[in-house]
């Protein structure tokens, strides 16, 4: 495991965590984000759970390297399913705000 490896991950992790944090304390910004994207309440929690989830499993994923990829490929695909949504939403100028948050897995991924 290259020391890059290690910082890109533990970035990821923690960009993931924060977003899932954030969306569990409900923000103001993010509250308005998911309203206008029609993302229904009851889903707000699980999604929340999902991205902190992903970020345990990256950092899990520095000592099991198999629980990482598995992490690391949920995210992707969260974060697919967020560009999805934000442009079912027609909020294209929002497209960038989650591939922000993906950037670093796909990273973290392509580095192990």
């Amino acid at each position: 495991m290259s020391v890059a490896h290690t910082l890109v991950t533990l970035l990821a992790a923690a960009m993931a965590g924060y977003s899932g944090i954030v969306v569990l304390t409900r923000a103001d910004w993010i509250v308005k984000a998911l309203t206008d994207y029609d993302v229904p309440r009851t889903w707000w929690n699980l999604l929340a759970a999902a991205k902190i989830a992903g970020a345990v499993g990256l950092l899990v994923g520095l000592f099991l390297p198999y629980v990482g990829l598995a992490a690391g490929i949920g995210l992707v695909l969260y974060f697919t399913g967020a560009v999805v949504t934000v442009a079912r939403a027609r909020w294209y100028s929002h497209i960038p705000f989650p591939l922000v948050y993906a950037a670093p897995v796909v990273a973290a991924l392509a580095l192990a």
